[in-house]
């Protein structure tokens, strides 16, 4: 595995002083063959001058307006026999690119990738954010809550910022998808999948990526996950799951929940007296009491979901308000859904290339 040529392809955007911390890392590693290293982004960006710094190669993005575009140029200008994909704002350890290249020695491992929890300098709303999204059940599988046990597993999905492939895979399969913006990671591995190859997650192979902060950042990021994966999935109708679509009544439910505990509670449905046993059984009490225990059934689900997920980052504390949190995982990416939804049945459509990238990084 020595002699196999291996690159890292890093798009970046206006984030130089993250990037530093990424190219320093990789610099640092401690797999005993070459790694080159190169980043892809606008000409004249902040970041290339770090690049150039740490003897990393820059590639024009020749105007590109989203990460697969960006991530495409550096695809074909890149010669390599593995290629790992990582983002500019991760923090990656001594250990991380060896643990990934060692399985190229299998015959079957098309690619490769593993977890991503917020790192130990992360604040400590971004480490409750980390607990919403590697809780249990409340994420519905996501590859942030799903963390499957044994050595190598294989899967249907790696994360961008934790991944390698075989470059053979990725010219056959033509890279990313042209013009995706979001989910282009899901979809290529898809596109990958129906190409006849597989892929596989090391759970060990850990990298720490940066979370979004709450409230606006987290739930914006959230909300374009939503819409973005809905456009996704009616291009690519493998990708759909159950979840994708019945996050879309969370927002929905969670009004019509409100609006009724109201009308129930104005109409006298809670005797704060004697809440259990009064008043005597009727619509008010029904509507109050029903959905007050939905409610804290919830709130338990949550707690449950946090204290058995994947994060490195449970405690007391990011457990306690765990619910908050992944309350607003679910109303922003139920509403990215409706959004989604809108725009397909009644605006333009799903098709690749509508729009610039949906993220928090103006490209205007």
């Amino acid at each position: 595995m020595e002699q196999a040529r291996v690159c890292v392809l890093i798009p970046t955007l206006r984030n130089a002083q993250q990037l530093d911390v990424v190219l320093q890392s990789l610099n640092n590693q401690d797999w005993d063959g070459q790694l080159d290293i190169a980043c892809v982004g606008p000409t004249g960006d902040d970041g290339e001058a770090i690049a150039i710094k740490h003897s990393a190669r820059w590639i024009d993005d020749e105007g590109s307006r989203n990460r697969a575009d960006a991530c495409n140029i550096g695809i074909k200008a890149i010669d390599c026999d593995i290629l790992l994909f990582t983002d500019d704002d991760v923090i990656p350890p001594a250990n991380w690119a060896g643990k990934l290249i060692r399985w190229f020695d299998r015959d079957e491992v098309g690619g490769i990738g593993g977890p991503n929890f917020a790192p130990d300098e992360d604040s400590f709303s971004s480490k409750a954010a980390d607990v919403a999204f590697c809780a249990r059940w409340v994420t519905a599988g996501t590859r942030y809550g799903k963390v499957p046990p044994g050595e190598l597993v294989e899967i249907d999905h790696n994360p961008g910022c934790n991944s390698a492939y075989r470059k053979h895979v990725l010219d056959e399969v033509k890279g990313f998808e042209a013009g995706c913006i979001g989910a282009e990671d899901v979809v290529m591995d898809r596109k990958i999948l129906d190409a006849g190859y597989r892929l596989w997650f090391d759970p060990t192979a850990i990298m720490p990526h940066r979370r979004r902060k709450p409230v606006k950042p987290y739930m914006q990021q959230l909300r374009n996950y939503g819409y973005v994966r809905t456009l996704a999935n009616a291009r690519w109708p493998a990708l759909k799951a159950w979840s994708h679509s019945a996050i879309a009544l969370f927002p929905v439910l969670t009004i019509l929940g409100i609006a009724t505990f109201l009308w129930g509670l104005s109409q006298g449905g809670i005797d704060w007296s004697d809440p259990l046993n009064s008043p005597e059984m009727g619509a008010s009490r029904i509507a109050a009491h029903t959905t007050a225990s939905l409610a804290i059934a919830y709130i338990i689900i949550c707690w449950l979901g946090a204290m058995f997920g994947a994060s490195p980052h449970r405690g007391f504390a990011t457990i306690i308000i765990s619910p908050i949190m992944i309350f607003m995982a679910h109303w922003a990416y139920g509403t990215g859904v409706l959004k989604g939804m809108k725009q397909i049945y009644l605006g333009e459509g799903a098709a690749a290339g509508l729009g610039i990238q949906i993220d928090d990084k103006s490209r205007d």
